[in-house]
Protein backbone atom coordinates (compact mmCIF):
# COMPACT_ATOMS: atom_id res chain seq x y z
CA UNK A 1 0.00 0.00 0.00
CA UNK A 2 2.77 2.45 0.85
CA UNK A 3 4.11 2.49 -2.71
CA UNK A 4 0.71 3.75 -3.94
CA UNK A 5 0.98 6.83 -1.72
CA UNK A 6 4.74 7.35 -1.62
CA UNK A 7 4.83 10.59 -3.66
CA UNK A 8 1.58 12.05 -2.36
CA UNK A 9 2.99 14.86 -0.16
CA UNK A 10 5.31 16.06 -2.94
CA UNK A 11 2.66 15.89 -5.66
CA UNK A 12 0.06 17.65 -3.52
CA UNK A 13 1.94 20.10 -1.30
CA UNK A 14 -0.43 22.06 0.93
CA UNK A 15 0.42 25.48 2.34
CA UNK A 16 0.93 25.51 6.10
CA UNK A 17 -2.38 25.27 7.94
CA UNK A 18 -4.38 24.41 4.81
CA UNK A 19 -6.81 21.48 4.72
CA UNK A 20 -8.14 19.48 1.78
CA UNK A 21 -11.38 17.46 1.99
CA UNK A 22 -11.13 13.74 1.25
CA UNK A 23 -13.92 11.25 0.68
CA UNK A 24 -13.01 7.85 2.14
CA UNK A 25 -14.57 5.12 -0.01
CA UNK A 26 -14.57 1.33 0.35
CA UNK A 27 -12.64 0.13 -2.71
CA UNK A 28 -14.58 -3.13 -2.94
CA UNK A 29 -18.17 -1.98 -2.40
CA UNK A 30 -17.98 1.68 -3.43
CA UNK A 31 -19.68 2.70 -0.15
CA UNK A 32 -18.71 6.15 1.09
CA UNK A 33 -17.35 5.61 4.59
CA UNK A 34 -16.25 9.03 5.79
CA UNK A 35 -15.56 12.61 4.77
CA UNK A 36 -12.38 13.92 6.40
CA UNK A 37 -9.93 16.77 6.08
CA UNK A 38 -6.24 16.26 5.42
CA UNK A 39 -3.36 18.58 6.12
CA UNK A 40 0.27 18.19 5.05
CA UNK A 41 1.10 16.07 8.11
CA UNK A 42 -1.78 13.68 7.33
CA UNK A 43 -0.62 13.38 3.71
CA UNK A 44 2.91 12.57 4.89
CA UNK A 45 1.64 9.91 7.32
CA UNK A 46 -0.58 8.36 4.63
CA UNK A 47 2.46 8.20 2.36
CA UNK A 48 4.65 6.70 5.09
CA UNK A 49 2.17 4.08 6.34
CA UNK A 50 -0.29 3.41 3.49
CA UNK A 51 -3.12 3.95 6.00
CA UNK A 52 -5.67 6.74 6.39
CA UNK A 53 -4.66 9.56 8.72
CA UNK A 54 -6.68 12.75 8.96
CA UNK A 55 -6.98 16.03 10.81
CA UNK A 56 -9.37 15.57 13.74
CA UNK A 57 -10.92 19.01 14.41
CA UNK A 58 -12.13 18.21 17.95
CA UNK A 59 -8.68 16.97 18.99
CA UNK A 60 -6.88 19.59 16.88
CA UNK A 61 -4.36 17.05 15.66
CA UNK A 62 -3.76 14.39 13.05
CA UNK A 63 -4.94 10.90 14.01
CA UNK A 64 -4.70 7.49 12.40
CA UNK A 65 -8.08 6.05 11.48
CA UNK A 66 -8.28 3.00 13.70
CA UNK A 67 -5.75 4.04 16.33
CA UNK A 68 -8.36 3.62 19.09
CA UNK A 69 -10.64 1.00 17.50
CA UNK A 70 -8.26 -1.12 15.45
CA UNK A 71 -10.50 -0.38 12.44
CA UNK A 72 -7.68 0.76 10.18
CA UNK A 73 -8.17 1.71 6.54
CA UNK A 74 -5.47 0.70 4.06
CA UNK A 75 -5.29 3.01 1.05
CA UNK A 76 -5.46 1.21 -2.31
CA UNK A 77 -6.04 4.19 -4.63
CA UNK A 78 -5.89 7.99 -4.48
CA UNK A 79 -7.89 10.23 -6.84
CA UNK A 80 -7.71 14.01 -7.23
CA UNK A 81 -10.65 16.17 -8.36
CA UNK A 82 -10.30 18.25 -11.51
CA UNK A 83 -9.86 21.44 -9.49
CA UNK A 84 -7.01 19.90 -7.49
CA UNK A 85 -8.75 20.72 -4.22
CA UNK A 86 -10.50 17.45 -3.21
CA UNK A 87 -9.44 13.82 -2.89
CA UNK A 88 -11.03 10.40 -2.91
CA UNK A 89 -9.13 7.73 -1.00
CA UNK A 90 -10.26 4.24 -1.92
CA UNK A 91 -9.53 1.98 1.02
CA UNK A 92 -9.65 -1.56 2.30
CA UNK A 93 -11.34 -1.10 5.71
CA UNK A 94 -10.75 -3.37 8.71
CA UNK A 95 -14.05 -2.80 10.51
CA UNK A 96 -16.57 -0.02 10.70
CA UNK A 97 -15.76 3.60 9.99
CA UNK A 98 -18.32 5.27 12.25
CA UNK A 99 -17.69 5.78 15.96
CA UNK A 100 -21.37 5.00 16.54
CA UNK A 101 -20.87 1.42 15.31
CA UNK A 102 -21.82 1.60 11.64
CA UNK A 103 -19.85 0.60 8.54
CA UNK A 104 -20.23 4.15 7.19
CA UNK A 105 -20.61 7.52 8.88
CA UNK A 106 -23.46 8.04 6.38
CA UNK A 107 -25.84 5.49 7.92
CA UNK A 108 -28.89 7.78 7.99
CA UNK A 109 -31.12 8.47 4.99
CA UNK A 110 -33.86 11.02 4.55
CA UNK A 111 -37.36 9.74 3.85
CA UNK A 112 -40.89 11.21 3.87
CA UNK A 113 -40.93 10.42 7.61
CA UNK A 114 -37.62 12.21 8.30
CA UNK A 115 -34.21 10.73 9.03
CA UNK A 116 -34.07 6.95 9.29
CA UNK A 117 -31.26 4.53 10.12
CA UNK A 118 -30.51 2.82 6.81
CA UNK A 119 -27.76 0.39 7.80
CA UNK A 120 -27.18 -2.09 10.63
CA UNK A 121 -24.48 -1.60 13.24
CA UNK A 122 -21.37 -3.66 12.62
CA UNK A 123 -19.85 -3.28 16.11
CA UNK A 124 -20.75 -2.15 19.62
CA UNK A 125 -19.27 1.34 20.07
CA UNK A 126 -19.35 1.13 23.89
CA UNK A 127 -17.07 -1.91 23.72
CA UNK A 128 -14.72 -0.43 21.13
CA UNK A 129 -14.62 3.10 22.61
CA UNK A 130 -15.27 2.69 26.36
CA UNK A 131 -13.80 6.13 27.07
CA UNK A 132 -16.52 7.95 25.08
CA UNK A 133 -19.93 8.69 26.58
CA UNK A 134 -22.43 7.90 23.81
CA UNK A 135 -25.22 10.41 24.06
CA UNK A 136 -25.79 11.05 20.33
Amino acid sequence: MQEICSGLPEWLPLPAGRLIPAVIQDAASGMVLMLVELNQEALELIAATGRVHYYHPARRKVVAKGEASGHFQDVVEVRLACGGNQLVLKVRPAGGACELGYQSCFFRKFSPNGWEIADPKVFDPETVYPEIAFSH
